[in-house]
């Protein structure tokens, strides 16, 4: 723990010199963006949105796992950055804070208090902070289980419209744990995020990979057609039957797991370019779809790009 984990306050002032935000939370409002993080995501950031200037409302994203819960936060956040949204907004702060966080006692200056009160004391009259809560399901159900009055101690803010909060979980444990609680029902209203289409999936590769690119330090040196060609490739080999059975990934998250393995294996090599035989020991190894399929779909793609696989003398010993 360091200096920057207290905050000096006046000697009668209530508020603890501990700052959960920032020992456990991610200032999402100072993170940089290479590219968009929600691409072809407008239209439920804008649900998002309206619900978040709604005085009575915070938000509750749902969906399975891998679909990009998170990266609809993340666009808000890059929207806000670029002054894309309503006035009101302009001036908000999201942070990301983990629910494990929140659980358990802190004693400060010989008081001791849960997280989850001093949290909502360090926010206390700061309309622009929007909390980020992923697995939001967790906290209710400690609720139910007697460790943290959650609902309750976040009540009078939420109703106000003093406290906004997107939380995030999975439709299954939404319907299991939060669907029935009437209390947690009348302070935040569902966004359902679908799985993206092969189409979109697509132009959500194409759309990362400056960034992957980025954090690789591996350029794409092909024409942007082959990109369409590689990615459209990738995206079909990742459809949902051709997954492994219960992987927990999905579009777009299983495409772009295979994508960036293709520079990896470029990095690998000490390569500052991913080449086709980067891509294809990605594609053979490939362990989120079926055995069968990894072979199946090696044919395809030998069929596919066998003008570039044999210009660059890549040796296919699969």
């Amino acid at each position: 723990m360091n200096n920057s984990d207290f905050q000096a306050f006046e000697p009668n002032d209530t508020k603890p010199k501990f700052s959960i935000l920032n020992t456990y939370s991610e200032n999402l409002t100072k993170k940089v963006y290479i590219t968009n993080p929600a691409i072809e995501r407008d239209e439920e950031i804008k649900k998002v949105i309206l619900i978040l200037l709604s005085p009575e409302k915070s938000v509750v994203l749902t969906g399975k796992a891998g679909i990009g819960k998170t990266s609809i936060v993340e666009g808000l956040n890059y929207k806000i950055q670029r002054k894309e949204v309503p006035n009101a907004l302009l001036n908000s702060q999201i942070y990301k804070i983990n629910t494990s966080s929140l659980l358990g006692n802190y004693n400060d200056s010989g008081v001791e208090n849960t997280k989850l009160q001093l949290l909502i004391n360090e926010i206390k009259g700061k309309k622009d902070i929007i909390l980020f809560i992923d697995e939001i399901h967790t906290l209710v159900t400690a609720s139910r289980n007697g460790e943290v009055d959650f609902l309750n101690m976040l009540k009078p803010g939420l109703d106000r419209g003093d406290i906004k909060i997107i939380g995030a979980t999975t439709t299954a444990e939404y319907e299991q744990y939060l669907l029935k609680d009437k209390a947690f029902l009348r302070r935040f209203e569902r966004v359902e995020i679908e799985e993206p289409n092969q189409e979109t999936t697509v132009k959500i590769l194409i759309g990362t990979l400056k960034k992957i690119e980025t954090a690789t330090g591996v350029k794409w040196p092909y024409t942007p057609y082959l990109l369409e060609q590689v990615c459209k490739f990738l995206v079909n080999m990742t459809s949902e039957y051709k997954r492994v059975y219960e992987n927990g990934s999905r579009y777009p998250d299983v495409s772009l797991a295979l994508f960036s393995k293709c520079f990896t294996y470029a990095r690998f090599e000490n390569s500052d370019k991913v080449t086709f035989k980067h891509i294809y020991e990605a594609v053979k190894n490939c362990t989120s779809v079926y055995p069968d399929v990894v072979k199946k779909e090696l044919v395809v793609f030998k069929n596919t790009f066998d003008e570039y696989l044999k210009s660059e003398n890549v040796e296919m010993n699969d």
